[in-house]
């Protein structure tokens, strides 16, 4: 195993504990809110929601910050964010509306999500194909061994 390999790996479960810490402080906003933060039908938030959730005292503010995060960069949150759509507030009653300039920016943060993932599937295949290329070879090599053993 190489430095490299090391490395990646550590990364790997850094970002799926922090993953994991993410969704959990988002349930729990889930839970403490059902009115606003809902999974399924995820509405646009009031500006300024986070400092409400601190005040409301509920939560610890790191959580609120974790579960916030995760909750706007949701692909689904970006889908929400239309022009003229209500914004809501932890009383789920309308607080503003997204402008024009939001839902472009919206629209631009879904473009480079499916970029990514676009990417990250080519990636994926590349690594699937060497991965099968090498496996055919060391299949190879494992039959001509056979053959002369």
């Amino acid at each position: 195993m190489t430095a490299t390999d090391t490395t990646d790996k550590t990364k790997t479960r850094t970002r799926s504990k922090n993953r994991a810490a993410n969704q959990a402080a988002l349930q729990l906003l889930c839970d403490a809110y059902p009115e606003v933060f809902n999974r399924e039908s995820m509405r646009p938030l009031k500006i300024g929601i986070q400092e409400d959730l601190i005040a409301d005292e509920k939560l610890a503010k790191n959580k609120i910050k974790r579960a916030l995060a995760s909750y706007v960069r949701s692909p689904y949150y970006f889908r929400s964010l239309k022009e003229g759509a209500d914004r809501i507030g932890l009383d789920g009653q309308p607080s503003g509306a997204v402008t024009e300039s939001e839902a472009e920016h919206a629209k631009q943060q879904l473009k480079e999500i499916n970029k990514m993932r676009q990417q990250k599937r080519q990636e994926e295949q590349a690594k699937q194909k060497v991965k099968e290329k090498e496996d055919r070879l060391s299949n190879k090599l494992e039959m001509l061994l056979t053959k002369r053993g």
